[in-house]
Parts: structure tokens; C-alpha cells; sequence
């Protein structure tokens, strides 16, 4: 079994023909994907592919959903923690950051996650319903 990082899953995903380094790297890739027995994907990468794919590329939520669940539907393919990143892709389908979704399914152990953003996180946890509960810390009168 081999393992792959975000790098070689972006090349495989993205077909930037303004980058030379990609051009070469993309075939091999995709060599990679489809011709290895068994690939091992860490959850760690799928995470940080969001980051890559949203950041740098522009792929909307959607579009890293639909790249996810193709990678997930290849035969030779092992996801680490395949559940919670189904559980994450859900989530981040109805307006919840990728990451943030990983933090709170990561934490369902626990009766709250604290944190102090309260726009993108906490408000739009409270509104999905999801546990743990997602608070603001009250600041502290001195």
C-alpha cells in the first residue's frame, strides 16, 4: 500500500494548464490513481485538499464535495476516517467550514467546543443544530 499527499491528489483533481510543473506532474498522477493496487489517503490530506483546492484554486464547496466523494468511489482507494469526513462533507454542504466540521466531530466527546468565532462558527453551528455546542466564551469583567 502507498500513501499519498495533497500534492498528488491536486494534480490529479486540477488541470492548470498555466503551470508547467503541472503538466508534468498531472500524468503521473493520474498514473498513480489508477494504476496502484491499494492508495492510502490520510485525513490530514483530505483536509488540507480542501485548503488547496479552495483556496488556491477556487473550487466552491460543492466542487470539493464532488472531488471527495470521487476519490472515496475508487476501488483502490482507503480514506482515513472515511465516516467522519462523510459526516464533515455533510456539514460543510449545508454552510459549515470543512475544518470547523472536522473540529466538532473530532470533539463529540465533549459538551461544548469554545471558540471566539462566532460569525462562521458558532452561529452557523447553532443554526445547524450540530453537537457539541459551539459557544462564545463570555469575556471577563476585571
Amino acid at each position: 500500500m502507498i500513501a499519498l499527499d495533497t500534492n498528488i491528489l491536486a494534480r490529479f483533481y486540477v488541470d492548470d494548464p498555466a503551470d508547467p510543473e503541472a503538466a508534468r506532474q498531472r500524468p503521473i498522477a493520474h498514473r498513480l490513481l489508477t494504476e496502484s493496487q491499494k492508495i492510502f489517503v490520510p485525513l490530514t490530506v483530505i483536509l488540507e485538499l480542501e485548503w488547496v483546492l479552495r483556496a488556491f484554486y477556487g473550487f466552491a464547496a460543492k466542487d470539493f464535495v464532488r472531488v471527495v466523494k470521487h476519490l472515496l468511489g475508487l476501488p483502490n482507494v482507503s480514506v482515513e476516517e472515511w465516516a467522519r469526513i462523510s459526516d464533515a462533507l455533510a456539514w460543510h454542504t449545508e454552510g459549515l467550514d470543512f475544518a470547523d466540521a472536522l473540529h466538532l466531530l473530532a470533539s463529540s466527546h465533549c459538551n461544548e467546543l469554545l471558540t471566539f468565532d462566532d460569525r462562521r462558527l458558532s452561529r452557523r453551528a447553532k443554526r445547524l443544530g450540530v453537537t457539541p455546542a459551539v459557544l462564545v466564551p463570555a469575556s471577563q469583567k476585571k
